[in-house]
């Protein structure tokens, strides 16, 4: 295959310019300007933007256990539609994954879909947080980080175990910062919106003190950690404080978390329902401010299937977004078109750092590398619609929304796996 005339953006080796990749089997062959063209399949992207394969570090495939919301082969086709090359699944499935067994099942499953999937395994067995998991026996099986996503690991000394474990068995370690005994039921951000519902809020503290907890255990025990979701003022400080002092910890934010606040919970629409919660505008800015500074370290979506059903009652619904099929087009508008974010910058948010920080293949287009590439039209403007998303589900905060920036098509392997139509 022989891209041509694209704007390739490949921050791991500096590179933004107008080129041709050249892809033989499922590598990649070459990146020049004006390379010959062998007769083999073409694409004309003028106009588009090529870069290394999407990946998102924090999605729900809901597979196995909750088929009816996604599967890994209707996630995948998702994640594809989106962009993205490889997700990383958390394991709050049922059975828990945190087993070998659990994990050679997602790999299979994967094996035959449109994206690379990794799984992340449990943390503490079933995600109890009674006694932690076989870290060496589920990196052996797969697993590229630890995580009770979810919940977070409650008792400090086992959390304190579980990042010696991750240093030992060079597993990542995924915090979900939330301290639970303060939620307590609470269902949207704690503050003036929650007021005005009637209805139970989540403060921020609640979100802090865990992202605090997770950077001093870390740093004490040289460990490594990762903060997920971040949507707070206060974490997005404790974490750029943290990395100034050396601890090792990174963190990642995702794009309703920079683009809306918690006044659009007044519908009360569920699909404005995640956790952590949609926030204030001073937290909107200073999510952005990470992001643009670099606290932030990646953009994920938090993929959170559920169905129509489950969706329709404010009160009781789950909480969680669908977003793989969006979050590029929601980042280019906010970031790249309003904020003024550099498009190499982007990418490095959604491509090169997720691969650095999980340590897998992957986020260059480096000759040799696997040809995982993601083309998109960074201007072109269309409206979400939910009801034709690849994905089962349809919980999503933007339907109806007109984004700028559409995915044109994402090669896995060298093979087109998603083109728009």
């Amino acid at each position: 295959m022989l891209i041509q005339n694209a704007r390739v953006i490949d921050p791991a080796n500096g590179i933004d310019s107008v080129m041709d990749i050249l892809i033989r089997g499922s590598k990649i062959a070459a990146v020049g300007k004006d390379l010959p063209d062998t007769g083999s399949q073409r694409i004309d992207a003028q106009g588009l933007v090529a870069c290394p394969g999407l990946i998102d570090m924090h999605v729900h495939l809901r597979d196995p256990g909750f088929t009816y919301k996604e599967d890994i082969a209707s996630g995948c086709a998702a994640a594809a539609a989106g962009g993205f090359t490889a997700v990383a699944c958390m394991p709050n499935t049922n059975p828990v994954a945190d087993s070998a067994e659990v994990l050679r099942y997602i790999l299979e499953q994967a094996a035959k879909a449109s994206c690379k999937v990794y799984p992340v395994a449990a943390i503490t067995a079933g995600e109890q947080g009674r006694e932690l998991t076989d870290f060496a026996a589920l990196k052996a099986a797969g697993a590229v980080a630890v995580s009770d996503d979810g919940r977070p690991v409650e008792q400090d000394e086992m959390m304190e175990q579980a990042l010696l474990q991750g240093v030992q068995n060079r597993l990542l370690v995924i915090s979900h910062c939330e301290d639970l005994k303060m939620i307590d039921g609470g269902i949207i951000h704690k503050g003036r919106i929650s007021e005005e519902l009637g209805v139970k809020g989540m403060d921020r503290l609640s979100e802090d003190s865990i992202t605090e907890r997770e950077c001093q255990l870390a740093e004490a025990a040289g460990g490594r950690v990762h903060i997920a979701h971040v949507s707070t003022k206060g974490s997005v400080e404790i974490i750029r404080q943290a990395k100034a002092r050396g601890v090792h910890v990174t963190a990642e934010t995702a794009p309703h978390y920079f683009m809306m606040t918690d006044e659009l919970l007044r519908s009360r629409d569920a699909n404005f329902r995640m956790n952590p919660p949609l926030r204030e505008q001073e937290d909107v800015d200073a999510v952005l401010a990470g992001v643009r500074d670099g606290t932030l370290d990646c953009i994920i979506t938090d993929h959170a299937p559920h169905s129509t059903k489950e969706k329709a009652d404010f009160l009781h619904a789950p909480n969680g977004i669908v977003g793989l099929e969006t979050s590029l087009a929601a980042t280019l508008t906010e970031l790249y078109h309003k904020q003024g974010m550099p498009l190499s910058e982007i990418v490095q948010c959604m491509s090169q750092s997720p691969a650095e920080i999980l340590g897998v293949e992957g986020g260059t287009l480096s000759v040799g590398k696997p040809a995982d590439i993601t083309l998109f039209a960074p201007d072109e403007l269309w409206t979400v619609d939910a009801s034709r998303f690849k994905s089962k589900s349809r919980n999503t905060p933007f339907d109806g929304r007109t984004l700028t920036g559409r995915v044109k098509y994402t090669i896995l392997n060298g093979e087109i796996v998603y083109q728009d139509e």
